[in-house]
C-alpha cells in the first residue's frame, strides 16, 4: 500500500494497519489493484503486486524510479511469502506469473525495484519485500540504474516500442 498513498509518512502512519488493509481491499475489489497469488494445494503461499506504473503514486513522485511513466510500463512493487515458504521458489513463480499477467494486459515493459543486500549473504526478509536483484536477473530482467547497495530499477522488455514520428511522446504507437 505504501506505493499507492499520498506523499509523506504522516498519511502512512495515520492509516497503518487495519485502515490500510481496508483501503487496499477496496482497491482489489474495485479492480484497481492487481497481483498474482501462489498456492500449494489450497493454501495461499505468496502474493505479488503488479500494475501499470502510473498507478503507483510513489513511482510517479520518485526522482530515481519514476522515469518512463507510460501506461504500457508495468511495475512489480511488492512480494509477500510467509516465512515457511521462503527459499522454495515461490517468489520466482510469482515473478513469472506477474510478467505473464503484464504481457497479457498489454505491457511493453515490466520493472521491478529490488534492494541489494548491504552485506554479503542473506537479506533479512523485512527488507526484501520488493525482491532482490538475483531474483530479477534470473528472470531475464536487466538493471537500468544499478547501485551497489539500495534500490535499483530492473527492467524486462516484453515488446519493443516504436517511436511516434509525429512526436507524440514516449511509448506511443506501440508495436505489438
Amino acid at each position: 500500500m505504501v506505493w499507492r498513498v499520498p506523499p509523506g509518512q504522516a498519511y502512512w502512519r495515520e492509516n497503518k494497519g487495519a485502515p490500510n488493509r481496508r483501503a487496499f481491499k477496496r482497491l482489489i475489489v474495485g479492480g484497481s489493484a492487481l497481483g498474482c497469488l501462489a498456492f500449494a494445494g489450497d493454501e495461499p503461499v505468496g502474493w505479488v503486486s503488479i500494475g501499470p506504473k502510473p498507478a503507483f503514486d510513489f513511482l510517479v513522485r520518485s526522482r530515481t524510479l519514476g522515469s518512463d511513466l507510460v501506461p504500457s510500463t508495468w511495475s512489480i512493487t511488492c512480494f509477500f511469502v510467509p516465512a515457511k515458504w521462503r527459499a522454495k521458489g515461490v517468489a520466482a513463480a510469482l515473478l513469472t506469473g506477474a510478467v505473464k499477467l503484464a504481457r497479457a494486459s498489454g505491457a511493453d515493459v515490466v520493472e521491478g525495484y529490488p534492494v541489494a543486500p548491504s552485506k554479503p549473504g542473506k537479506m533479512p526478509a523485512v527488507f526484501a519485500w520488493t525482491g532482490v536483484p538475483r531474483l530479477f536477473a534470473a528472470a531475464g530482467f536487466v538493471p537500468v540504474n544499478p547501485t551497489p547497495r539500495g534500490r535499483s530499477t530492473y527492467r524486462k522488455v516484453l515488446r519493443q516500442r516504436k517511436k511516434n514520428p509525429a512526436g507524440g511522446g514516449r511509448g506511443s504507437n506501440v508495436t505489438r
